[in-house]
């Protein structure tokens, strides 16, 4: 039975498939990123390991959603062997299109190092020209139960239009999903269309698959984890995905369990 502390399922070593939340969403599955995880989940992580450990999971899964999901075209390339050996010692293969537009979306809090971190590992490749990291910031608004009752937009720096480009949100955690639609729905109504969004939450609910993935846009999402500690065993006991609808990884204070508490709050020292 899988084990709510722990439930991501091997993919490597069990004959069931990894999940079943369908193609649209990938599951980064490997003993190093989960372990990562486990260790920035526990307690006694210190806030500098903490802050490693979320710039290189989020390398880990975005490099594996850049490659993938990013428009690629031929690429000639001529090398440090060509002095010594002429046109014969030039690459020619497939890599990412340097006419492709990305915007990345810096989620204030909790996306502060995420966000960076995407950018910087694309600029690494990436024309800048081609590439925009830009910021939102957001505050979650509890009801009178203690639920996220909404999400409110306190402020954006927008760097222009997001007409026709590849969109990606990093973020430690995605739980409700809600502040994803309302940084959405704001940039579609300001900014332009976007050709693509791409989500990186290191950790995720299946009510936050249900809730971004009924965007009416072309949505992918990387993940390395998906919690749903608060269903029932024997929900648990089946393949991620295959009782949907039941699974819960959300509390009563739409906190992720297991997950890892409040990172944003963590990476910040701040608890305001």
């Amino acid at each position: 039975m899988a084990s709510p502390v722990s439930d991501t399922p091997r993919g490597l070593t069990d004959e069931r498939p990894q999940h079943m939340y369908g193609d649209r969403v990938h599951i980064v599955d490997d003993g190093w990123t989960s372990a990562a995880l486990a260790k920035m989940s526990a307690p006694e992580c210190s806030h500098s390991d903490l802050v490693q450990i979320v710039r290189a999971v989020t390398t880990r899964i975005a490099t594996e959603a850049f490659g993938r999901e990013l428009p690629r075209t031929e690429r000639l390339v001529s090398t440090r062997m060509a002095e010594k050996h002429g046109a014969v010692a030039t690459w020619r293969g497939p890599a990412l299109d340097r006419a492709a537009k990305v915007v990345i979306i810096d989620v204030i809090r909790g996306g502060i190092i995420p966000s960076q971190t995407c950018f910087e590992l694309l600029s690494l490749v990436h024309p800048i020209e081609a590439l925009r990291l830009d910021h939102v910031n957001m505050q979650r608004i509890a009801g009178a139960d203690g639920r996220v009752d909404r999400v409110e937009l306190l402020g954006s720096k927008v760097g222009g239009s997001i007409e026709g480009v590849t969109l990606v949100i990093p973020d430690p955690m995605g739980a409700t999903g809600s502040t994803v639609l309302r940084t959405v729905a704001h940039l579609r109504e300001h900014y332009g269309e976007p050709r693509k969004l791409i989500l990186i939450p290191l950790i995720c609910t299946p009510e936050f698959l249900r809730a971004t993935l009924d965007l009416d846009l072309d949505v992918v999402i990387y993940t390395a984890r998906v919690d749903r500690g608060m269903s029932a065993p024997d929900v648990l006991a089946e393949v991620p995905g295959a009782r949907w609808s039941e699974e819960r990884g959300l509390d009563a204070d739409d906190y992720i369990v297991p997950g890892a508490g409040g990172v944003g709050e963590v990476l910040n020292n701040s608890w305001a």
